[in-house]
């Protein structure tokens, strides 16, 4: 399909992460765009202000006529919307040009360089850093984001079309659908077993977006993954290191050695090794691109980092509210590594709200075991997404799992009062659901208290 014939752009989901930055990126490109999603967020209510339109009812009624051209029109969707859905059956029934949002990333950047960011953990983070280091050594370059930049404020970071810089989602085996000219693996742990049914099929499906890497171009590795690759490492034997490690008024110090020489002092805002691993594989891809390292060690240095992961949102010496969107047992493990870091002799409440009841039932174990290390665990209903509920599986059952003395299941709207009785000086808000919506109200309610 030839993107240049299409001048309008409907999206079914128009709301989701990545979805906002196709649509942000289609109208920078003077398309029409418009949408629709379930309910108004914070996400749509940017893109209203871009001027696309957006409405909430699934009926053909509210489309603009505009957008019935099928010739000059394509349909974008997200996973997430149901095969029930009227406006999308509409469309694949009436022969319209309908594609997944990651079949119209692969169009795009099938035209440019491409760097793509694969890992059951950690892109959303690597992403923006490598899309913030290209940007700020002048690169012609896009990146498409999974989360909001704090250095952008926005999902989509632009500033030419030679380059693209992409999540690569293994979500629904999304990532099969790039071939970049550099990719790099981050983690590959057991998740979305309702999408793989075990740990190997995932792991395969790494190995098969590993080799839709071009015949010229690189494939970057954690040390230690079953990837053949360039491996990067923190503090390990490998061809990238982060080495010489400190910490300096809450900021990361370290060198890098590269395969051909050693980079020293740069500096890295975000608290967390797992951060620190993010910050030097963006910074591998970065050099292996050509960037140069005095350029790049100001650029990252100046790195703000992304919006619900590890966002202090209050910081004083009296009391400190953390935001993440920790949502599995690894990344909750890596964020109570990070605080227990920045915070070692101070009492810490978490309060979770778990994402899926197939990820919850599958690793309820092991989320048992990553909260009960806080000091105290507050337990909000699971958030189901696009699933039904599974029966037995609910948040009452991962509490009695949990072995902390501090525990409780609460409702949303109790979430103020029982941060009020809690004599802990770090709180934090974690998990991938709608506890998002909740974190501005936290913040002020805790501000006016203190």
């Amino acid at each position: 399909m030839n993107l240049s014939n299409k001048h309008r752009v409907y999206f079914i989901g128009i709301g989701g992460i990545g979805m906002s930055a196709l649509a942000r990126y289609f109208a920078a490109n003077e398309k029409h765009v418009s949408g629709y999603d379930k309910t108004p967020t914070s996400l749509t209510d940017e893109l209203q202000r871009l001027d696309i339109a957006i409405h909430f009812e699934d009926n053909m009624e509210s489309i603009d006529p505009m957008y019935l051209n099928k010739e000059e029109t394509l349909i974008v969707y997200t996973p997430a919307i149901p095969n029930s859905h009227r406006q999308l059956n509409y469309f694949r029934n009436n022969g319209y040009d309908v594609l997944k949002r990651s079949a119209v990333l692969g169009l795009i950047t099938d035209q440019t360089f491409c760097l793509a960011v694969a890992g059951t953990h950690g892109k959303t983070t690597t992403t923006s850093i490598l899309g913030h280091l290209l940007y700020e050594c002048n690169v012609n370059m896009t990146a498409f984001l999974g989360g909001i930049s704090e250095n952008y404020n926005s999902n989509l970071i632009m500033k030419g079309n030679e380059v693209t810089v992409v999540e690569a989602d293994e979500f629904d085996r999304s990532f099969l659908t790039l071939n970049p000219d550099y990719a790099c693996i981050t983690s590959m742990d057991a998740d979305h077993l309702d999408i793989y049914g075990e740990k190997e099929a995932l792991e395969d499906s790494f190995k098969a977006f590993g080799s839709q890497v071009k015949s010229n171009g690189k494939l970057f590795v954690r040390k230690g993954l079953p990837i053949n690759g360039i491996t990067y490492g923190i503090e390990e034997e490998a061809d990238y290191m982060a080495t010489n490690i400190k910490i300096e008024n809450g900021i990361y110090v370290f060198d890098v050695q590269t395969p051909h020489n050693r980079i020293e002092n740069f500096k890295f805002n975000l608290p967390g090794r797992h951060n620190l691993s993010n910050a030097l594989i963006a910074l591998a891809m970065a050099l292996e691109y050509g960037c140069p390292p005095l350029s790049l060690a100001r650029a990252l240095a100046s790195y703000k980092g992304v919006k619900r992961r590890f966002t202090y949102q209050i910081k004083t010496d009296q009391l400190v509210f953390i935001d993440d969107y920790a949502h599995h047992p690894e990344e909750i493990n890596a964020v109570h590594e990070a605080v227990r870091e920045m915070y070692p002799n101070k009492r810490v409440l978490a309060i979770f709200q778990p994402h899926l009841y197939s990820r919850t039932r599958d690793f309820a174990e092991d989320f048992a075991k990553s909260l009960a290390q806080f000091d105290e665990v507050l337990l909000l209903d699971i958030y189901p997404a696009r699933e039904l509920p599974i029966d037995g599986i609910t948040s009452k059952w991962l509490l009695d799992q949990i072995d902390n003395g501090h525990k409780k299941l609460i409702r949303k709207s109790k979430i103020i009062s029982e941060i009020q009785k809690s004599e802990a000086q770090v709180i934090m808000t974690l998990g991938a659901g709608d506890i998002g919506e909740e974190v501005e109200h936290i913040k002020e309610q805790l501000s006016i208290a203190s």
